[in-house]
């Protein structure tokens, strides 16, 4: 007996969101995207019954795994992207015996995707809990219950572990029912919420640094002094300092950097099997695995934070020097893990102005260390990505015959339009996956509005980007109700 036969009577009755019968109108897609978005917020400002706020360990990595320290939501979108590794991997090595074309096999990837998802909830919220204090219980709150501290932690486990079956399912409902991707949006909304805060926060009311538009409505009423921008103090205090004028020139050149490469594309001719004169182009973009990979990659490094973090906080001073050494705050500041430890702010590698408190080879081998894993991940992820998500050269070209569209000047056959397509999918997705690696970590060290990640900022604008044209193309396909009907 396969594990599929064992494994399916429970893979298939896994929580599933209902499948839309038909066409669903682009108003009501509008409308359950909206709302889905509303509920996030919800959840994201409902806090821990019984949880005093401990540290956060995902502080750095917050913005991409679209959660909230000490809510509902604490673990965010990290099981689901885990469970998506694990899944890729398992996949990548053919391990599953899966086929994405068989309407059994598709549910039974589903149902294991979403019983990894429950795994990784558990192997993820059980330490915060129970290990660490990283979400410490309340005892004062046991007391006054009558209870143990256990059940107390316990409590807060279900929390959380209800938060993360919500955003799993909050995110089928917007892949099924409403536009875009469910934790693409959730992460848009993260970000935007930290760069409106980055730019208009005002200290004493938001709760926040002052942001930069406010800081230099204070600068130029005389209320903040940055001296002459003539002098050398004047003009770092600019750029630098309380100016923040490098943080908004990187945000600012991000943002257009990834929509001219997301417009760079190779445009393959297509020309219609039996309508003459019917032609089309196929777009391959630079940026053809598009940006989410980059969310596999911080995943992993946020794992591994998360593990250092969990071994410093059990075994104290037993934990070798060579593996990590902590500050008070629970940051690594030595050892293996301050190396594999992503740079996320120019504060952390500017020896020459005092503030990294490392020695130069140290902080060149970390920044080294940084490029290597996201520009290495950034290709093998992209290559994962294109062939788990039918984006590879063997699914594009089905999908283009299956469409009755054929390359013109090569016979109407899927194995020679696979070698055509070869010739451009497989290395635009490594140069594109190496681009975007590059450009996150560019953008971590210069800074960003709202001390906003590199790959946060990369993430919105590509995810924003693609929702704009997956727009443009429901209002098409609304207006031209025949067109919805050739693809599908």
């Amino acid at each position: 007996m396969s594990w599929k036969e064992t494994a399916e009577p429970i893979l298939v009755r896994m929580p599933a969101v209902r499948s839309p019968e038909g066409h669903v109108p682009f108003r009501r897609k509008l409308a359950w995207t909206a709302g889905t978005l509303v509920l996030y917020f919800f959840l994201s400002n409902i806090y821990l019954f019984g949880a005093n706020q401990g540290s956060d360990i995902f502080a750095q990595f917050r913005s991409i795994l679209a959660g909230g320290q000490g809510t509902v939501l604490q673990l965010g979108i990290g099981p689901i992207v885990t469970a998506s590794i694990v899944l890729q991997l398992l996949g990548g090595a053919n391990l599953l015996g899966l086929d994405t074309e068989d309407p059994r096999d598709q549910a039974l990837y589903q149902g294991l995707q979403k019983f990894l998802v429950l795994v990784m909830i558990c192997l993820t919220g059980l330490p915060m809990v129970f290990a660490g204090g990283f979400l410490p219980a309340d005892p004062q709150l046991a007391q006054t219950l009558g209870v143990s501290l256990g059940v107390i932690k316990w409590l807060i486990f279900f929390q959380i572990a209800v938060g993360g079956v919500l955003v799993l399912l909050m995110d089928e409902v917007i892949s099924k029912w409403g536009v875009g991707s469910g934790l693409g949006l959730f992460i848009v909304a993260g970000v935007s919420q930290k760069l409106v805060g980055g730019l208009i926060a005002v200290p004493g009311i938001t709760g926040q640094d002052s942001g930069i538009l406010t800081t230099w409505v204070r600068i130029l009423i005389g209320d903040v002094s940055v001296g002459s921008p003539f002098t050398a103090y004047g003009l770092q205090s600019l750029i630098f300092g309380v100016g923040n004028l490098l943080p908004l020139f990187t945000t600012l050149l991000i943002f257009g950097l990834v929509v001219y490469a997301e417009s760079v594309r190779v445009e393959i001719p297509l020309s219609h099997a039996r309508v003459k004169g019917a032609r089309g182009k196929f777009p391959v973009k630079l940026i053809y695995a598009s940006v989410l990979p980059m969310i596999f990659v911080r995943a992993i490094q946020s794992n591994i934070q998360f593990f250092g973090q969990l071994l410093h906080s059990q075994l104290r001073d037993g934990l070798p020097t060579w593996l990590g050494v902590y500050n008070s705050n629970g940051q690594p500041i030595d050892g293996l893990f301050y190396y594999l430890n992503p740079i996320h702010s120019p504060q952390q590698w500017m020896w020459w102005a005092g503030a990294a408190g490392h020695s130069p080879w140290q902080i060149l081998l970390r920044v080294f260390i940084d490029l290597v894993f996201m520009i290495a991940g950034g290709a093998i992820f992209s290559i994962f990505w294109v062939e788990t998500a039918d984006m590879g050269p063997k699914a594009t070209a089905n999908q283009i015959l299956n469409s009755g569209m054929q390359i013109p000047g090569f016979r109407q056959n899927s194995k020679v339009m696979e070698r055509v397509l070869e010739r451009y999918i497989p290395q635009l997705a490594i140069i594109g996956g190496v681009l975007v690696g590059l450009l996150a970590v560019l953008a971590n060290m210069l800074g960003t509005i709202g001390g906003v990640s590199g790959t946060s900022l990369l993430l919105t604008v590509s995810i924003t980007y693609k929702l704009y044209e997956e727009i443009a193309e429901e209002q098409l396909m609304e207006m031209h109700p025949v067109m919805r009907q050739m693809f599908g």
